[in-house]
């Protein structure tokens, strides 16, 4: 079953992709997809439902973030051995966890604006896990049981802010619009191994990123397990899982950065596809 959200930013509402591509609203069976409605129980009931029943939405709808009032947006770096080596870093012995504003989320095709003074603005396709149920100390055996299921996500990265502002991270990753989830969540059921999944990135057509899920230093259900030591994971919590190479400061010989005007294209396998605009900061 593929989950997401529909209509204008802010008043997103709950539907599914039927299986002939068109969405479906489910605003008369749940109120979001989000908390409580990503439950076991409560996707069961929804993937008991004929898609045929259900209201079609207006084609050229704006699809918005697949998963609303997202509690936490935890994001995984140097999760690739590939990546870490063209960003000049050790591979890490234990997850590297930094957190992504949550006001930095977007729906899958809204521009991404540039913020004020950027210098550096890169790109990420990341795999996202979107928590089910409540984790808390979870062990790797049991963790992709509290997974409601995947999703895309360009970690967009100001490396400037990230690297050069004061040594923390989330000031170059959580600007406004550089979170962008979706177009849908793709429930547990329909990825039966998130470690062998296909995923890229071009920019203005040209082929940027070419990786697979499998080269994951921490796999999935290691990365649940491990955040889940530290803080408990809640239903709608999202964990982005890290980039492989291709990224623009890995670019040799000379980094390649995001300019005004640029387009982003991007997904992973199954879980659909991605386009984004950079615009100038307002």
């Amino acid at each position: 079953m593929k989950l997401l959200r529909h209509g204008p930013r802010g008043a997103e509402k709950p539907g599914l992709l039927d299986a002939t591509g068109r969405i479906r609203d489910l605003s008369g069976v749940i109120d979001d997809v989000a908390g409580a409605a990503l439950a076991p129980d409560t996707l069961a009931r929804l993937a008991a439902i004929d898609p045929a029943t259900l209201p079609l939405v207006a084609e050229g709808t704006r699809i918005g973030p697949c998963v609303g009032r997202v509690g936490k947006f935890v994001a995984i770096g140097l999760n690739y051995s590939e990546h870490a080596a063209e960003a000049g870093m050790a591979i890490p012995k234990e997850p590297v966890v930094f957190m992504k504003a949550t006001s930095c989320i977007s729906g899958p095709n809204d521009d991404v604006i540039a913020p004020r003074d950027f210098t550096k603005l890169d790109w990420e396709v990341e795999l996202g896990v979107v928590i089910g149920t409540e984790a808390r100390y979870v062990t790797k055996e049991a963790a992709l049981g509290h997974v409601a299921g995947y999703c895309v996500v360009n970690d967009v990265s100001e490396r400037a802010f990230q690297a050069e502002r004061g040594g923390t991270w989330d000031k170059g990753k959580g600007c406004d619009t550089f979170g962008p989830i979706g177009p849908w969540l793709a429930t547990r059921d329909e990825v039966p191994d998130p470690q062998n999944l296909r995923l890229w990135l071009s920019v203005d057509g040209v082929m940027r990123q070419d990786g697979s899920t499998k080269t994951m230093i921490f796999p999935v259900a290691e990365l649940v397990s491990y955040v889940s030591q530290f803080m408990s994971l809640q239903p709608g919590d999202v964990i982005t899982t890290g980039t492989p190479s291709g990224v623009g400061m890995g670019v040799k010989p000379e980094p390649v950065f995001l300019a005004v005007g640029q387009t982003m294209r991007l997904g992973v396998e199954g879980l659909g596809e991605q386009t984004q605009t950079v615009v100038a900061p307002v």
